[in-house]
């Protein structure tokens, strides 16, 4: 598993930066440097609570994505995202040797405060094959979140 990191200065105040990230409209904008069809979520930002990280299939046959569970959650500070599997044409799978390769995996988002703004930490776990890609994309998605938070 190889450790990402990404940071990111914004000037507007960790709550507004913290909504934009989070909130289902804006998620669904800034998240589109990962995937152009758009990605969104199913559940919620609490605590120990479950979450899916979903895009369409291209030709319509279901969901594709990410079976998730909120770590931690400590309000404009940090977020802990657990990854625990894999949804293909929209079924779950926690169980396969694939899922097992990599999981868990952590995706973890740190807010503070800083020279009237705020900094984004963003620490990930990837496995080899992906992290390049990854490397590709966080900035550019860093960076439509940046914009949205600045308007």
């Amino acid at each position: 598993m190889k450790k990402l990191h990404f940071s990111i200065f914004m000037s507007a105040p960790r709550e507004k930066v913290w909504e934009k990230m989070l909130s289902d409209s804006s998620y669904r904008e800034w998240t589109k440097s990962f995937n152009l069809a758009g990605s969104y979520y199913k559940g919620d930002w609490s605590q120990g609570s479950k979450i899916l990280f979903l895009v369409p299939n291209p030709d319509g046959s279901g969901e594709g994505g990410m079976i998730s569970r909120i770590k931690e959650n400590r309000l404009y500070e940090y977020i802990s995202i657990e990854h625990l599997g894999i949804i293909k044409n929209g079924v779950e799978d926690t169980t396969s040797d694939e899922v097992k390769k990599w999981t868990p995996a952590f995706e973890n988002y740190t807010f503070r405060e800083k020279d009237g703004g705020t900094e984004i930490v963003v620490d990930i776990d990837s496995n080899e094959e992906y992290a390049k890609m990854f490397e590709g994309m966080w900035p550019k998605a860093l960076q439509s979140l940046k914009e949205l938070c600045e308007k």
